[in-house]
């Protein structure tokens, strides 16, 4: 048997991975003339790489290593499991004891009457899923004509036809025939970049009351559903002003229109509680889940239906479904992922300890001559970049440039730090330690330093 673990020279590695692997979100072309860096274990918060240095994950990988890298327990079950029933389909009238055991638990985890599961492998999938969830919920209750999903700008839902789609990124609307009939977007509520002299709340009241004039405009006959991550995730970290999910709830009793919370990143712990909607005091007709599921030791993810939309999919035959849909191995690792959430109180510690340390650091950040605002809500965050804190001036230059420098200096100064425009965010692990947050910190802010020294020296730090 050949061993993974003894690797070749990392240039080798490099070579091969950019003659054969092609990158997700990547110009692949360059990685020809600079190699990837190649990840060859993890271990709680950090990252070893195959040169032997050591890096402070405050990404969770991609916002889903909730309990942290190296969990022998995971790791067992999944073994275990793979030797018992290694996989069968749930199609057909079967199913198996982990995905009963999984949507029971996600049943009591899940607010309100949340209480019933469809199985996919990724968030992406599951909003494709929701989208014909909607569709054929309406017309099984009368009215096809309700298809238009509305969705916000510089939201993120997946990058599928169907999910790219519902997403507001224009980069991915730019490729591929994207969106598809029937989606409608609204304005984010980013009052940083968008709110000019308003106040965050008469803004965030302004940005939820677009949903009820797209109502309006395309006839509540012809709307389906409303879908909004509680906090967008990708989109920067933006949360929104307190007045802004009370009145979207508000509008969606109104008119009778789905209201789903994309949990993709928010679910699990992210904001402090077990749910985005929690937090944002928001009662979703649907919910997707994803990520944090399983801290990412396996690839699952799901929507969560209401009892009422439920019962009117559950009378027709849903012509849907994956091969993978409700794993057994994935089943079986998210209830032990699962229970180590809950066992060892890792919400709890977040809310009442290692958060308030970690939301009293991350500010601090604001005091950075570059920084204009630092913002957290439970384990993410999002630094907004500006030259001009005053006027909340955008950077000379393109925009994003003087991001991707921090980022940079970020993965060079042995910290994962992501960069989405001039925004740097973070989502460290939900066990990361008080002095990991002091790391975590202090490489940012030398980071921030050495980012600005270059834009300076480009000529960019100035207001465009």
């Amino acid at each position: 048997m050949v061993s993974i673990t003894n690797h070749m020279p990392t240039a080798e590695l490099q070579a091969l991975d950019a003659a054969h692997h092609v990158h997700p979100f990547s110009t692949n072309a360059g990685f020809a003339t600079k190699g990837a860096r190649v990840i060859t274990g993890a271990d709680g918060c950090w990252l070893s790489d195959s040169e032997g240095e050591k890096i402070l994950d405050a990404m969770a990988g991609l916002w889903c290593v909730n309990i942290g890298y190296g969990r022998d327990e995971l790791a067992e079950v999944a073994a275990r499991q793979m030797k018992e029933l290694p996989y069968y389909n749930t199609f057909f009238m079967t199913t198996h004891v982990p995905v009963i055991a999984l949507s029971a638990k996600l049943a009591e985890l899940a607010p309100g009457d949340l209480n019933h599961v469809m199985y996919s492998s990724s968030g992406s999938e599951a909003n494709d899923t929701n989208l014909r969830i909607v569709r054929t919920y309406w017309a099984e209750k009368g009215k096809p004509s309700k298809k238009v999903v509305i969705a916000r700008w510089n939201g993120y839902h997946g990058s599928s036809m169907g999910s790219g789609s519902l997403g507001g990124m224009k980069s991915i609307h730019s490729q591929g025939g994207l969106p598809i009939p029937d989606i409608h977007h609204i304005g984010q509520p980013d009052w940083w970049s968008e709110g000019g002299d308003m106040s965050p709340e008469d803004f965030g009241l302004m940005r939820a009351q677009e949903l009820e004039q797209a109502i309006l405009e395309l006839g509540e006959d012809k709307v389906a559903a409303f879908i909004a991550e509680p906090v967008q995730g990708a989109g920067g970290v933006i949360i929104p002003p307190a007045t802004y999910w009370p009145e979207i709830q508000r509008i969606c009793d109104k008119y009778e229109i789905l209201l789903i919370a994309d949990e993709v990143i928010c679910g699990f712990g992210r904001t402090g509680n077990w749910f985005g909607c929690q937090t944002m005091g928001i009662r979703p007709d649907i919910m997707t889940i994803a990520k944090g599921l399983s801290s990412g030791y396996q690839p699952i993810g799901g929507s969560i239906l209401s009892d009422e939309v439920n019962a009117v999919i559950a009378a027709t035959e849903f012509n849907h479904g994956y091969t993978y849909s409700g794993h057994p191995v994935a089943a079986a690792v998210a209830l032990e992922n699962l229970r180590i959430l809950e066992e060892e109180k890792v919400i709890a510690r977040l809310q009442d300890d290692t958060g308030p340390y970690l939301k009293e650091q991350f500010e601090s950040l604001a005091q950075h001559p570059m920084v204009g605002e630092a913002k957290i809500i439970g384990a993410m965050g999002s630094l907004a970049l500006t030259p001009d804190k005053a006027t909340r001036a955008k950077f000379a230059g393109k925009e994003g440039a003087v991001g991707f420098m921090v980022r940079e200096r970020c993965f060079a100064n042995n910290l994962v730090m992501r960069h989405v425009g001039d925004r740097m965010i973070i989502s460290p692990p939900l066990v990361i330690s008080k002095a990991e947050i002091d790391t975590l910190i202090e490489r940012a802010w030398k980071s921030l330093d050495e980012g600005m020294a270059r834009a300076k020296a480009e000529g960019i730090f100035k207001a465009a």
